[in-house]
């Protein structure tokens, strides 16, 4: 359906064992998407290519601008992100897998960017990247990931990368709102995740309230859904 994965082996392939619950989970995920970036866009695009595509569309880039996407995956907004920034612009993106990157790379070597493009393996958590050097950063699909303290920090460091007045986009599987039945699915996704991390390692967040937790103005909210799970697009300002 989404990045989020249900998985039967939760194993490193060989070397020392993490000891640290945040460094281990990030070493699973990284294992798990290069296993399966081969057969990523087959698995899941045609559910999430609408979503985050009205994610792109809602940060507004405009052309000479330069955006960042966190957790670029098989780089199919990557693509976009440079369409919308054009030639006088540039796009960069992170991502944990080495497998995704090597899909994005012959992606866009088949498919020009318009805009210059810097893809690399690495952290959200520790973006390699100087203060205020974007206009914009995008993600999708990849903070629910993330084990809950680490949020606020791979938040913190979106900001931290963001010019002043810079935007934050995120599309993520999201919380219901107060008064709105939660969907079945949700309630496999909450509880499956609540008693069996290793084998779910997503949930819904409170997308808004993490956004607005982090320091920024919530300035743009677009509620969607996927198989009846909510979806939520929030645009934040630095």
């Amino acid at each position: 359906m989404t990045k989020c994965r249900f998985h039967i082996a939760h194993a490193h392939s060989g070397g020392t064992a993490i000891s640290d619950p945040s460094a281990e989970h990030h070493e699973s995920n990284r294992h798990f998407y290069d296993r399966i970036a081969e057969a990523y866009d087959f698995i899941a695009d045609s559910n999430e290519r609408a979503a985050r595509q009205a994610g792109v569309q809602t940060l507004a880039l405009k052309p000479g601008e330069a955006a960042l996407e966190l957790g670029f995956g098989t780089g199919n907004e990557i693509l976009d992100l440079a369409g919308l920034v054009g030639s006088t612009g540039k796009v960069a993106g992170i991502d944990i897998s080495a497998g995704m990157l090597a899909v994005a790379k012959r992606k866009l070597a088949a498919n020009v960017p318009a805009a210059p493009v810097d893809l690399r393996v690495g952290d959200a958590r520790s973006l390699p990247f100087p203060d205020a050097s974007f206009d914009a950063v995008y993600t999708s699909f990849t903070l629910e990931l993330f084990p809950e303290a680490d949020i606020p920090v791979a938040l913190a460091e979106a900001r931290r990368v963001l010019k002043p007045g810079g935007r934050f986009g995120v599309v993520s599987m999201a919380t219901v709102r107060p008064g709105h039945r939660t969907s079945t699915l949700e309630r496999v996704y909450v509880w499956m995740h609540r008693h069996f991390p290793h084998l779910v390692d997503c949930r819904p967040i409170d997308t808004e309230g993490v956004v607005s937790a982090a320091g920024f103005k919530i300035t743009a909210v677009q509620d969607l859904e996927i198989w009846t799970m909510p979806v939520r697009v929030v645009v934040g300002e630095r």
